[in-house]
């Protein structure tokens, strides 16, 4: 598909900033006040021996200074007292708690968007990877829709064609791999839940929860119940056609995979893998004859143009080969 030219159509400006924008950030709730503060961490992550013995974090709102060399706080008054002193053992086990807490992995850390200036959880960010010591696009998920919404009524009628017509024919290619899914028992294998959210769904609400391709059909995958996952209208939306791991978190995609039995291995790749299990030869004769009387030529370019992005023309037999590359 043809790219858009003009780098900026949207109305929305990034916000200029001391930091990088793919810096870390890490987040904590004061143990002495509870105000909840921001510390930048840079573009090198932090192990949590390393944050024990290192870091030292003060509270913006009351000054308390977050340390293994830190008492305490004193407002902890269901404790005995020389629990609160730092070099007693239950201290320094705390300290050593606080700080694998909040750096433990990657997913504990938190990125500040360029868009909203919000310093936001890890998980509030889509995947890009190479992109900072996170491997997160600079926007926040929030913003990222803002933008794509105005970006998506930029798109040239070219553009919105192209689209649709590989999604026609990726429909095609896995229509006969399709199951039928019980909607009583995906609800009762989420427990009634969007999985991405958690939001209470209810059943009769049809246009307030989809059954949503855990692996894209845009990626030529088929809606089987291995392959279904239930999300609100609105988690739907914000998934699309990305890839499971750009849009859930590892422990939410190992529990996918405990749920529906997807392959756990396939959802946490980090870049997207087109499904080659299919019958391509057939999908190449439902798209020829399919409307007879449009333009067919046109279709055996868009075929083409198909199979060459999706790397599919090692699975044309000879047959369909001379069909639509002319060899004699």
């Amino acid at each position: 598909m043809a790219r858009r030219t003009q780098t900026n159509e949207t109305g929305i400006e990034r916000i200029p900033s001391e930091h990088s924008v793919h810096d870390a950030w890490c987040a904590y709730i004061c143990v002495n006040c509870n105000h909840l503060n921001y510390v930048h961490i840079g573009e090198h992550l932090l192990t949590p021996e390393q944050a024990l013995e290192t870091q030292q974090w003060e509270c913006k709102e009351c000054g308390y200074v977050h340390s293994k060399d830190s008492d305490l706080p004193e407002k902890l008054t269901n404790w005995k007292p020389e629990l609160l002193e730092k070099e007693s053992v239950t201290a320094q086990r705390f300290w050593k708690a606080f700080f694998v807490t909040a750096a433990e992995n990657a997913e504990a850390y938190w990125k500040k968007c360029n868009m909203c200036g919000r310093i936001l959880p890890n998980h509030a960010f889509s995947k890009h990877k190479g992109w900072g010591p996170l491997e997160k696009q600079m926007e926040c998920r929030a913003c990222k829709g803002a933008i794509n919404s105005i970006l998506n009524d930029l798109r040239t009628t070219e553009q919105l064609r192209e689209s649709s017509i590989r999604r026609r024919i990726a429909d095609l290619f896995v229509a006969d791999q399709n199951e039928t899914i019980n909607v009583s028992e995906l609800f009762e294998r989420f427990g009634g839940k969007c999985f991405k959210t958690g939001k209470l769904l209810d059943i009769n609400k049809t246009g307030s929860w989809h059954i949503d391709h855990i692996l894209p059909s845009k990626y030529l995958y088929p809606l089987t119940v291995r392959n279904a996952t239930l999300l609100s209208a609105e988690a739907n939306s914000n998934k699309r056609d990305r890839w499971p791991s750009e849009f859930y978190t590892n422990q939410e995609l190992i529990e996918l995979a405990r749920v529906t039995g997807a392959p756990l291995a396939l959802m946490a790749s980090t870049t997207p893998v087109v499904n080659t299990n299919i019958d391509v030869n057939k999908g190449i004769d439902k798209y020829l004859t399919v409307r007879n009387s449009s333009d067919l030529p046109k279709r055996i370019i868009e075929l083409k143009r198909i199979l060459a992005l999706y790397h599919l023309e090692d699975l044309v037999d000879d047959e369909h080969q001379r069909i639509l590359y002319d060899i004699l």
